[in-house]
């Protein structure tokens, strides 16, 4: 059966895109390389049609597809099984942009636009694309769709799903949906393009996008500050609400360990005020009005915070490049963690108001349980979301603390979240990391809603199966 399912695929994409064996090593392992699996063939579509034919042939055979943008993701959800006995699909291939509406303010690109290349398009076209993560030089728009994609601009902008207005999606018999009309109103039934978006590829293949675009603001100010504690960093954010307003687009707290481990690994970065600070808060504001009426607004709220001792010290950008190197030391957090040894990741959210108690009870047991572990905890506070990794302790064996531990860190972590009111994943997803935790922290009727949304949309189970449930 396979052997004429792999002709069939040569067909429709032609020879050179139909991978096999060797040929397929970089889409089967995972960015962390934690996940090694194997792939009946790879298949690289290069149109709509294409991916719609493919999931024709594939769905007549019995065989089950895995979607791939970039291969970015960090729950294990876009790598096959080791069966060797699916098909992945990946879309990177598919990179046209197809059209920029000035007037509407839209962008409509193929799902395997790289992230960055958006942003460059859109930046040309004289607007703004918000959507700014570490691995936007090789994560893709479908990707970033399929997994609802974060970043840093969330608090202004909101997740990938805010700045989407249509989507092409290939359904799991190989139907064409095109939902690509860009109304920002259409109340004419169920929201079909809010299902599909985070659906991580289970309800069916996202193949173009249309994206909003923004005014581009005329300054951009970044500051970072020193703060004592997790509850002055709470604070500062409602104050930094109070006097900025909608003008606040990035709110991001780092934690010594943290910065300590970029530190090490990257001391050209220098960064600031870390050996000091319990805790470091990097803030963004964009200005519609002029660059002096955003230093203005800055210097008054980093006054304000200093005279309510929520800020021991701050320093305010002077121009791009000294911003560009603050933003580069929060996203070399992760390489660093990467650099010091595998580590256990955690993605969670939580109500703002919350994430002060949670750090404490969560710090206090995860210390009584690995004596000498590194707590490293930073992310996207202005949006309640927070990546509490764990680390070996220091001069331990990374592997040895993963296989160990992984599971009871996770235990105390997703524990502690559901005792706080939050989420066992903030942005990252479900893939199959995550996936047997889900029913322990996920209602049983949401539960058996997505269960059977899953099976009237793919009722064969052949969209990346074994993820999300």
């Amino acid at each position: 059966m396979q052997t004429p399912l792999i002709a069939a695929l040569q067909r429709i994409v032609g020879e050179a895109h139909v991978l096999l064996g060797d040929a397929t090593a970089q889409y089967v392992t995972d960015w962390r390389q934690r996940t090694h699996g194997q792939a009946l063939c790879v298949v690289r579509p290069g149109s709509t049609e294409e991916v719609s034919q493919v999931v024709k042939v594939c769905a007549q055979a019995g065989v089950s597809i895995v979607p791939q943008g970039g291969n970015t993701g960090l729950v294990e959800g876009s790598i096959p099984q080791d069966t060797g006995q699916q098909v992945l699909l990946s879309l990177r291939r598919m990179q046209a942009v197809r059209a920029i509406d000035a007037h509407n303010m839209t962008i409509t690109v193929d799902a395997g636009v790289v992230l960055q290349s958006l942003q460059k398009q859109v930046d040309e076209a004289g607007f703004l694309f918000p959507l700014s993560l570490g691995a936007e030089g090789s994560c893709t728009i479908g990707g970033n769709l399929a997994t609802n994609a974060g970043g840093t601009q969330v608090v202004r902008y909101g997740n990938t799903r805010d700045l989407c207005l249509g989507l092409e999606v290939v359904t799991a018999d190989g139907q064409v949906w095109e939902g690509l009309q860009g109304l920002r109103k259409d109340n004419t039934g169920y929201d079909l393009r809010n299902l599909f978006i985070g659906s991580e590829g289970t309800l069916g293949i996202i193949t173009a996008a249309t994206m909003r675009m923004y005014p581009k603001p005329a300054a951009q100010l970044t500051a970072w500050t020193a703060v004592p504690t997790l509850e002055a960093a709470s604070a500062l954010l409602a104050l930094a609400h109070q006097h900025l307003a909608s003008a606040l687009t990035g709110f991001e707290v780092m934690n010594q360990q943290a910065l300590a481990l970029v530190d090490s690994h990257y001391p050209h970065l220098r960064v600031p005020m870390w050996q000091d600070s319990p805790f470091c808060v990097l803030l963004e504001a964009s200005d519609s009005e002029s660059e002096s009426h955003a230093r203005t607004l800055f210097e008054r709220l980093l006054e304000e915070a200093m005279e309510q001792e929520m800020v021991a010290d701050a320093i305010i950008a002077e121009n791009l490049k000294q911003a560009h190197d603050l933003w580069h030391i929060r996203e070399s957090i992760t390489l660093a963690q990467a650099a010091e040894g595998v580590n256990v990741k955690h993605d969670i959210s939580l109500p703002v108001s919350r994430i002060p108690a949670f750090v404490e009870e969560t710090d206090e047991a995860l210390r009584a349980l690995v004596p000498g572990i590194r707590l490293v905890n930073f992310g996207h506070l202005g949006d309640g979301n927070l990546h509490y990794n764990t680390q070996a302790p220091e001069g331990g064996d990374a592997a040895a603390f993963v296989a160990q531990f992984e599971g009871a860190i996770g235990d105390v972590v997703y524990q502690a979240v559901l005792r706080h009111g939050g989420s066992i994943s903030a942005e990252h997803g479900i893939g199959t990391l995550k996936r047997d935790k889900l029913p322990h922290y996920k209602s049983p009727v949401a539960l058996q809603l997505m269960h059977r949304i899953k099976a009237a949309l793919d009722p064969d189970n052949l969209l990346n199966p074994g993820r999300v449930l």
